[in-house]
């Protein structure tokens, strides 16, 4: 099947300024004058004219959760909830839609004590007080802590006496449990909860597929697969339920499970899904206060936050994914995570760029450890809508000038770096749009301005979730810009971002989603 788009608004990202793109089965057939391209038109051609809508290359998510946001399709949502109190409604609420039986696991994401008029987190007696006769726990929207209530705690034989594994926290008051865990000690306890049954998970990776393409996204990340999640995803190939293409990072202990369950080319797309390569953490996230840091947060001059692993292991790990050909991306939103992942690699030394390592949020990363970064030929992927949802408390955590320069988009497009941004959804809504917005107008909540210098071109941070992040992915040859030869993947939207006031960004529209020529979405 033949498809011609014509009398658009073509971003190419090329240099190329086409009046028509001839498009057939899943690949960029040819661009040119719309005399020349319409020529070649025949009986199976179905013409389209754009009627001046926008048409650029799809965006590509450098890092995110999928099964993550198709699980929190069956989860209670929290991400409006402004006091404790509409917490407790919300939960309550969920039970009795869902008609849940006392007994069964409710669990409920998008809670942020930063938004709650306590500004302080609920405790596992509050949750008691709606919800006595279930296991309950509240993910935090920043995914490394949350709170588990009085069952809960009982299922998951946590006492007062559990001592919290390295790299984690079990809040405690006096002696008393207040249900409050964050980064390793809740992961661990969360892999610990029963996942859902097959059926129901495979609807939600349903939504969040239609969810992801609605934003105009055709290839995604799954940015953590632990060893819980392989059969769900084999159960996704069986079920030929991919049409999206997805990029696997996995626990490094999985591979052998991982190669035993989908092949040995596990670097190759099977039926949508590749593994890309290992994924580490290296500390949890600032508006937590779990980043770790190399100078102290604003208001505590002896707290640094903390890593959650050793040197050693980050540095055993580095070496065996440059031996073993395995890209390797790590979570640092810390200065000082990011330096531990830093001379790490040095200790490879410059031929770990073959890998194309990949450093994750990068929210704190130093302007002074930018070129180091660069010398290593290492990825930042920016999670630069913190300048948005969080920048009021990163000036409150680190200071108007540190808090500056959170997301340090300008300093790396300064330095000529290859950078991607992303969401990290399920923290937010995997938006791009969104993102670009922030990008090149970095305003917080409270409508300030956080590093005017950190600002960056529309076309470069467009440039960051399409050309950049098909090159962080090893697949700038075949996705990422309108070039002949390349996959068909494409967006309409109802306004040209490169056109349109920086302030008006986000409120452009995705009208219709192609993935290897076919529509995928459509407004």
């Amino acid at each position: 099947m033949r498809k011609i788009f014509y009398h658009g608004d073509f971003i190419t990202l090329e240099n190329t300024s086409p009046e028509a793109i001839l498009i057939e089965d899943n690949i960029i057939l040819q661009l040119g004058k719309k005399e020349e391209i319409l020529q070649q038109k025949d009986k199976n051609t179905e013409v389209i004219d754009l009627k001046g809508k926008t048409m650029m290359p799809a965006f590509i998510d450098s890092h995110s959760h999928f099964l993550a946001v198709a699980n929190n399709m069956l989860q209670a949502s929290l991400n409006n909830c402004t006091s404790i109190k509409e917490i407790q409604e919300k939960l309550y609420e969920f039970k009795q839609e869902y008609q849940i039986e006392d007994g069964k696991w409710i669990l409920a994401n998008g809670y942020d004590h930063n938004n709650l008029k306590e500004t302080k987190n609920i405790t596992k007696n509050e949750i008691d007080k709606v919800l006595p006769n279930n296991p309950v726990v509240i993910s935090h929207q920043s995914g490394h802590s949350g709170i588990i209530n009085s069952m809960g705690l009982e299922r998951l034989g946590i006492t007062a006496d559990t001592v919290a594994p390295e790299g984690g926290k079990i809040e405690k008051i006096e002696g008393e449990l207040t249900g409050y865990l964050e980064e390793n000690a809740f992961v661990e306890n969360l892999r610990k909860i029963p996942i859902p049954e097959i059926n129901e998970i495979l609807k939600g990776v349903k939504k969040a597929q239609e969810k992801y393409a609605s934003y105009g996204i055709t290839t995604v990340q799954e940015g953590y697969m632990t060893k819980e999640l392989i059969p769900i995803y084999k159960a996704m190939l069986q079920q030929d339920s991919l049409y999206l293409d997805f990029v696997a990072y996995i626990e490094p202990s999985c591979k052998a499970e991982i190669e035993k369950t989908f092949c040995e080319n596990i670097k190759q797309y099977q039926r949508h899904l590749k593994i890309g390569g290992y994924k580490i953490f290296l500390d949890g996230s600032p508006q937590s206060k779990t980043a770790w840091m190399r100078t102290p947060y604003w208001n505590d001059n002896t707290y640094f936050g903390y890593g959650t692993m050793k040197d050693s292991e980050v540095e055993k790990i580095v070496k065996e994914a440059y031996q073993e050909n395995m890209q390797l991306l790590a979570h640092c939103n810390g200065d000082r995570a990011a330096q531990q992942y830093i001379d790490a690699a040095k200790k490879v030394g410059e031929n770990i760029k073959k890998i194309r390592p990949v450093l994750i949020h990068g929210q704190l990363l130093g302007i002074d450890q930018l070129d180091e970064v660069k010398k290593l030929g290492i990825i930042p992927s920016y999670f630069v809508a913190h300048t948005y949802y969080w920048g009021d408390v990163h000036i409150k955590n680190f200071g108007r000038e540190r808090a500056n320069t959170i997301s340090p988009t300008g300093s790396s497009k300064r330095r000529k770096m290859i950078f991607t941004l992303h969401q990290d959804a399920p923290v937010i809504e995997p938006n791009m749009l969104e993102t670009i917005w922030c990008a090149v107008n970095r305003k917080t909540k409270k409508g300030e301005i956080l590093g005017e210098e950190e600002k960056i071109e529309t076309i470069d941070a467009i440039k960051a979730v399409t050309i950049n992040a098909a090159y962080q992915y090893f697949e700038e040859n075949t996705k990422g810009s309108i070039k002949e030869g390349k996959k068909a993947d494409l967006i309409i939207l109802d306004k040209n971002p490169l056109k349109v006031p920086k302030e008006e960004i986000k409120s452009i529209r995705v009208l219709e989603t192609i993935k290897n020529g076919k529509t995928i979405f459509r407004l």
